[in-house]
């Protein structure tokens, strides 16, 4: 994308002001199939910029070409965000279960010091407009907290006062508002279905997983915002996942990784 940000006072602002179709991905895991799939699709219904919510490597087999592909993009004016499995990779202390564990222990022999020093460099929030991105949540993004119940989303909307958040890490899709007087309301969005989100209410939208699917749906997930209309539409896209399982077993990573994919868990 060529538009590119305009940064001040550590904010990112739309350069005139103008309303963007924005594209957002979250938890992308070295998954080359999928991630590719997305951006054709994005592409092609008109999105204007990328915002990418963190995990670019974990799980999957290719991390090399994802990094080297999230750099290239937030050259050209892409917005991108730290997440637990990029942090992991400079940070050993970073506690993972064993499958987890082992996927970071092999990405790390497979990333070279640019790339290393790229995902250690990336912010754990940026705030554009009224909008903010951030892999887990607002309250404490380096503590990486699901956001897995409304209880949990208002804990994150009371935490910044941005009107939008938008954030991934748990790989399941879902939409929240809170009220002026803190009622919430939570649902599971329709793929493909837009929903404008009011100005009257505060919003967190969990984008779902581009690389690793786990609502029992295989097909990745993204989601498009209108910044001018302020709608929201989730977006599933099919993408070639034996080849993707298949990148997973080659590299000697847990056979469970591969497996996966195909049962959207």
């Amino acid at each position: 994308m060529s538009l590119k940000p305009c940064r001040l006072g550590g904010r990112y602002f739309e350069a005139g002001g103008n309303a963007l179709l924005l594209a957002i991905f979250a938890d992308i895991h070295a998954n080359r199939q999928a991630f590719t799939a997305c951006l054709e699709a994005a592409r092609s219904r008109g999105a204007e910029r990328l915002i990418l919510l963190g995990d670019f490597v974990g799980y999957g087999g290719d991390p090399e070409w994802t990094v080297d592909t999230v750099m290239s993009l937030v050259e050209q004016g892409a917005v991108a965000v730290r997440g637990n499995h990029d942090n992991a990779i400079e940070s050993p202390s970073e506690s993972m279960n064993p499958v987890a564990q082992a996927a970071i222990d092999w990405t790390r022999g497979r990333l070279d010091t640019k790339q290393r020093r790229f995902l250690a460099g990336l912010p754990l929030t940026i705030e554009e407009e009224d909008r903010l991105y951030v892999h887990s949540e607002a309250s404490n993004p380096p503590r990486w907290r699901y956001v897995q119940s409304a209880s949990d989303a208002a804990r994150s909307m009371i935490a910044t006062p941005a009107q939008i958040t938008f954030c991934g890490h748990i790989h399941l899709p879902g939409l929240y508002s809170m009220s002026v007087t803190a009622k919430m309301t939570s649902f599971v969005p329709t793929s493909g279905v837009a929903v404008q989100l009011l100005k009257g209410r505060q919003w967190l939208a969990v984008a779902g997983s581009v690389g690793q699917p786990r609502d029992h749906n295989p097909a990745a997930c993204f989601l498009t915002f209108d910044t001018g209309t302020r709608e929201i539409t989730y977006c599933r896209v099919g993408y070639d996942i034996e080849a993707a399982a298949k990148r997973i077993r080659d590299a000697g990573l847990p056979v469970w990784l591969a497996e996966r994919l195909t049962q959207g868990r």
